[in-house]
C-alpha cells in the first residue's frame, strides 16, 4: 500500500482549511506535480481580513524573501533588506536567506464587507497567482488588512509586523488609504479563535484522463 504522504500533490498554508488533492497512482502524482509546477491550475481562496477594503478588487504585487530577522518566516523584500545581506555567507545565515527575492502577485476581490465582534472585516476571494510560501498572509499584512486570526503575520504575531515593512515603506510600496488601524487589528486578534482563510476552489485538467476537474468546498466562517 502506498504511503498517503507520497500521494499528496500540494500543501495548504499554515492554519488554512479547505481542499487538498491526493493522487491515486504514481502517474497521477507525477502529472499533478507538473500541473502545479507549471501553474496550470486555478486556485481560489476565501478569507476574512481586518478592516473594510476600499476598492472592490485589485492586485498586490510585492516581492518576497526569507525573513533573516525572524526566521523561518517570510517578509516583503526591499532594497534595504537586500543590502543587509551583502557580505554574509550561507554558513552564517543559511543558503535560503541568500536567495534572490521572488516576484509574487495576489489578486483580491471583495465578496462582502462585514463585522466581526463589532469590528469591520472584509470577506475576499483571493487568487495566489505566483503561489509563494505564506504569500497570502504576508501580502495582506503588508497591505494593511491581515487575515483575521493570523497568529503569525497578524498584529502581535510571531513574524515581523506588516510583512516586514515600516509605515513609510507601506506608503511607498503598498499605498492603501483603508488600512485597518492597529486598534482594530488588536481587537479582532483578541477575539479570533483561528485563522479565517480557506482553499475554496481548484480547477485543473486531469493529467491522466485529460478531463477538466472543478472542485469546491465552502468555508466554515
Amino acid at each position: 500500500m502506498k504511503s498517503p504522504d507520497k500521494m499528496v500533490v500540494h500543501r495548504l498554508g499554515m492554519d488554512t482549511s479547505g481542499l487538498v488533492v491526493f493522487a491515486r497512482s504514481m502517474d497521477a502524482v507525477r502529472g499533478m506535480n507538473s500541473v502545479f509546477r507549471t501553474r496550470k491550475i486555478e486556485r481560489k481562496y476565501e478569507a476574512l481580513v481586518c478592516g473594510h477594503m476600499d476598492k472592490d478588487e485589485g492586485m498586490i504585487d510585492l516581492p518576497l524573501m526569507r525573513d533573516y530577522e525572524c526566521p523561518p518566516y517570510v517578509r516583503v523584500s526591499t532594497d534595504e533588506h537586500q543590502r543587509a545581506l551583502v557580505g554574509l555567507t550561507a554558513e552564517e545565515v543559511g543558503k535560503k536567506f541568500l536567495e534572490m527575492p521572488k516576484d509574487s502577485l495576489t489578486k483580491y476581490e471583495v465578496v462582502a464587507r462585514e463585522e466581526f465582534e463589532g469590528q469591520p472585516v472584509t470577506r475576499v476571494a483571493l487568487t495566489s497567482i505566483s503561489g509563494r510560501t505564506h504569500q497570502l498572509n504576508v501580502h495582506l499584512a503588508a497591505f494593511g488588512h491581515p487575515i483575521v486570526g493570523d497568529s503569525t503575520y497578524g498584529m502581535g504575531g510571531d513574524a515581523t509586523a506588516n510583512g516586514g515593512l515600516s509605515a513609510a515603506e507601506q506608503d511607498a510600496l503598498a499605498p492603501n488609504a483603508s488600512r485597518a488601524s492597529a486598534d482594530v487589528q488588536k481587537s479582532i486578534g483578541a477575539a479570533a479563535k483561528g485563522a479565517c482563510v480557506h482553499a475554496k476552489t481548484l480547477k485543473f485538467r486531469h493529467p491522466v484522463t485529460k478531463e477538466d476537474v472543478s472542485l469546491s468546498a465552502d468555508a466554515s466562517f
